[in-house]
């Protein structure tokens, strides 16, 4: 049997990039994918409207156990090499919130659907509904076997992603093919995932959504911390300050640390200022129940959690005084949450960990054990932060393969 010239598996973001770039460098290249079209992740992604990338490209933004490789894979890589790269395609970008770029028609298939025109453009030969089995070397020839049959390639491409998201194709496959040829593993764990608690409060305020700041402990010691949307369900927590966290919170569960979270529901409020915010509202002759009152102030769901873990006896609103104002005050800025477990790959992004990035060339993408095995995209031990990031990590692996 012939071999092909390249063969890559996985078409999503960093296969079809590499496979365009090869293509118009005058390669031969087969594409192939298990699901029945291609870039079934990038039509889900920013609610459908596809946040391709972003414009504020740093190393700092991306999370590796090797940030060196990172650091050299992204140099001379920043967001204007991209964005030329989707104008080649037919898709000019545009800015949203916090740097993050977008399709200008603002529609995830006019990615899928560029990109697919233009890899079949350049000359790649796509093969949906193709899943891999297996993959060997004999001498200078990978040999896939696959749903559609044997085929052979003089090199070969993984993209095949993590195991993030499966209910989109996401899998194992990838590390399965990697360690077969050589290659070792960083621990895979959720990221950019909700989180679940076993606390009974938080199911009676399934639905309720603040702008806030949520700190992570483990075991007690303080990690880090996140701004923005939280959202209380009835598994938990999510919210993109939570899928923030999230990657730090799977990391330490897997290490059996004892995760809370403690959320202040009101960060643009200090202590001083929400202290006598309160005071100032303090009716002395008022027989108003305290629950009530705090009715003006929070989500009435939230008020009997804030009470409880304020631990004031106070019972009526002309009862309340500093001290036990100080008490609901420190209630609202911490509210304490445990957490057990995320929603698992099924409800996340990304995934820490994957193939080793010290046995990779940043340069080329190319495997130091293997000679013909290239690496792109989030098979990697790399993962971005939410706003693109992992995007850019996807078409900038792809295009250093294709150098």
């Amino acid at each position: 049997m012939k071999n092909k010239e390249w063969i890559i598996i996985g078409a999503g973001a960093a296969g079809l990039c590499a496979a365009i770039n090869l293509a118009r460098a005058g390669r031969q290249v087969t594409l192939l994918e298990q699901n029945s079209r291609v870039g079934k992740k990038i039509l889900v992604s920013g609610n459908g409207k596809c946040n391709i990338d972003n414009r504020h490209i740093d190393p700092s933004r991306f999370h590796s156990q090797n940030p060196d490789f990172v650091r050299q894979v992204l140099k001379g890589y920043d967001f204007p090499v991209v964005e030329r790269f989707f104008f080649s395609s037919g898709l000019p970008l545009v800015e949203g919130k916090e740097g993050k770029m977008f399709p200008m028609s603002l529609q995830a298939s006019s990615v899928t659907e560029l990109l697919e025109y233009e890899a079949k453009r350049a000359g790649v030969e796509i093969v949906c509904d193709c899943t891999v089995t297996s993959v060997d070397k004999e001498g200078d020839t990978f040999r896939l076997e696959t749903t559609q049959g044997t085929k052979n390639a003089a090199q070969l491409i993984l993209t095949s992603g993590s195991p993030a998201a499966p209910q989109l194709g996401g899998s194992n496959s990838g590390y399965a093919f990697a360690t077969k040829l050589g290659h070792t593993l960083v621990p895979r764990h959720p990221a950019l995932v909700q989180l679940c608690s076993e606390e009974s409060w938080v199911k009676g305020c399934a639905g309720v959504k603040v702008a806030g700041i949520a700190k992570l402990y483990a075991n007690g010691e303080y990690i880090t911390e996140k701004k923005g949307d939280i959202l209380f369900t009835n598994y938990g927590i999510s919210g993109l300050a939570i899928l923030d966290l999230s990657r730090e919170v799977s990391i330490r569960l897997a290490n059996f640390d004892y995760c809370e979270l403690s959320l202040d529901l009101m960060p643009e409020l200090s202590k001083e200022k929400l202290t006598n915010l309160l005071l100032d509202r303090v009716q002395k002759e008022s027989e108003k129940p305290i629950g009530l009152w705090l009715h003006g102030i929070l989500n009435k769901k939230l008020i009997a959690i804030i009470i409880e873990q304020s631990k004031s006896r106070v019972k009526l609103e002309k009862e309340l005084n500093r001290k036990e104002i100080n008490k609901l005050v420190h209630a609202i800025k911490n509210l304490k949450l445990s957490i057990n477990d995320t929603r698992g790959f099924k409800g996340a992004e990304v995934a820490t960990g994957g193939v080793n990035t010290a046995e990779i060339d940043p340069q080329t993408m190319a495997s130091k054990i293997t000679p013909g095995l290239y690496f792109a995209g989030e098979i990697l031990d790399v993962d971005g932060d939410r706003g693109g990031f992992n995007f850019h990590w996807a078409w900038v692996t792809g295009m250093r393969v294709s150098r």
